[in-house]
């Protein structure tokens, strides 16, 4: 089976989790600023698209030069493989970006493009002298970076954080890569207790559940390279069938997300039944101080407000005083909190063990985390 130069794309600061994630699927890679790079067969693409928790997309890269003018741009293009990855009906639209580049003009690039892939095609397909392009969807990417062109082929389609779970949201919703890189970077297992006290649609305790019980975050959608004709149904029918046969159904959750808002808490359980998690996940309407729990050893995942808009910010300070106060009672618990208030340790009362930098789309934030005392082993 032919392999294949795969990128998986990562938003910054996520980098080391996709990369973890693609040595667990048993790929070596390279990790580089926004991606990560491994070799792959189909069957690698299929597994990729339906494991990476954490990534945006999965490509194929085509090909990767240095390009100066159009006429090499051209050239060099033209004499890379499409024939390998597109049939003679493929859709290929072409988009483009280019950074600290000569050729600067997106658009000419993405024309230029197209147009050397329709000759290297035309070469192929001898008898077709006019592309139809009403066949699958090839999405092609030509990304310039200090001059270097690097072309893609998009396998996934819909971004990977597309889950196909969340029937509603709320005004700023986590992303789901987000919120499971969150709970891969706590201490968390499916035995002890999980919290969210500011669930919102509920995208945290979802992907807590999906990763507690070893479900294959992109089961319940389809994939762009679902319809190559290379690639085949029965490469998709074994992996699906393998993430059938890993996925660990009968395991015991203790997960709970609360909302102060009841219109949040309603979309909340909504998005877990339609991930299957209606009666695993438990779902209230309460303010983060009004928090308690019996369980021991829990864990606290938690995305408040930040206080990004004029007017919000006293409030949210006061809300950090009072969370510091609730969650001091939780004394065996580990909690985690992402935000990008630079005071929080300060208004929360205390410094947090460790503190992680990510970005929620554009926001610079810190993931801070207070760790707690090991629980016994049993």
């Amino acid at each position: 089976m032919s392999k294949y130069s795969l990128i998986a794309t990562a938003a910054m600061g996520l980098e080391s989790l996709v990369a973890k994630e693609v040595k667990q699927l048993g790929y070596e890679c390279q990790v580089d600023n926004g991606k990560i790079e491994y070799k792959g067969d189909a069957n690698a693409i299929a597994r990729s698209n339906l494991w990476l928790r954490t990534a945006d997309r999965v490509k194929i890269k085509v090909g990767e030069f240095k390009a100066l003018s159009f006429d090499e741009l051209f050239e060099k293009t033209k004499a890379l493989n499409w024939e390998n990855f597109l049939p003679e009906n493929a859709e290929f639209p072409v988009q483009g970006k280019s950074v600290k580049s000569k050729l600067f003009s997106v658009s000419d690039c993405q024309a230029i493009v197209k147009k050397a892939i329709v000759e290297r095609l035309r070469s192929h397909y001898k008898k077709v002298s006019w592309f139809e392009e009403n066949g699958p969807l090839f999405k092609i990417e030509v990304a310039l970076h200090k001059d270097v062109a690097t072309l893609t082929i998009d396998t996934s389609g819909v971004g990977l954080h597309k889950r196909g779970y969340r029937v509603n949201q709320g005004e700023a919703p986590l992303k789901e890569t987000l919120a499971a890189a969150l709970i891969q970077l706590t201490n968390w297992h499916p035995d002890r207790p999980f919290c969210d006290p500011f669930c919102g649609s509920g995208t945290l305790p979802i992907e807590a559940a999906l990763i507690g019980q070893n479900i294959a975050p992109g089961f319940n959608r389809d994939f762009a390279s679902e319809a190559w004709p290379w690639i085949g149904e029965q490469i998709w029918e074994e992996a699906r069938n393998e993430a059938e046969d890993l996925a660990k159904y009968d395991q015991p959750l203790n997960i709970i997300g609360t909302d102060i808002d009841h219109r949040m808490v309603s979309i909340a359980k909504e998005n877990a039944i339609e991930a299957g998690f209606g009666d695993l996940i438990e779902f209230k309407q309460m303010q983060v101080t009004d928090f308690t729990s019996k369980d021991q050893y829990g864990v606290l995942v938690g995305n408040p407000p930040y206080g990004e808009r004029l007017g919000e910010r006293n409030e949210v300070e006061k809300m950090y005083r009072e969370m510091g106060q609730t969650f001091s009672m939780l004394d065996t618990w580990s909690i985690y909190i992402l935000t990008s208030n630079e005071q929080f340790e300060e208004l929360y009362g205390k410094k947090a063990t460790k503190k992680r930098k990510l970005f929620n789309g554009f926001i610079r934030t810190d993931l801070y985390q207070y760790w707690g005392p090991r629980p016994p082993r049993s």
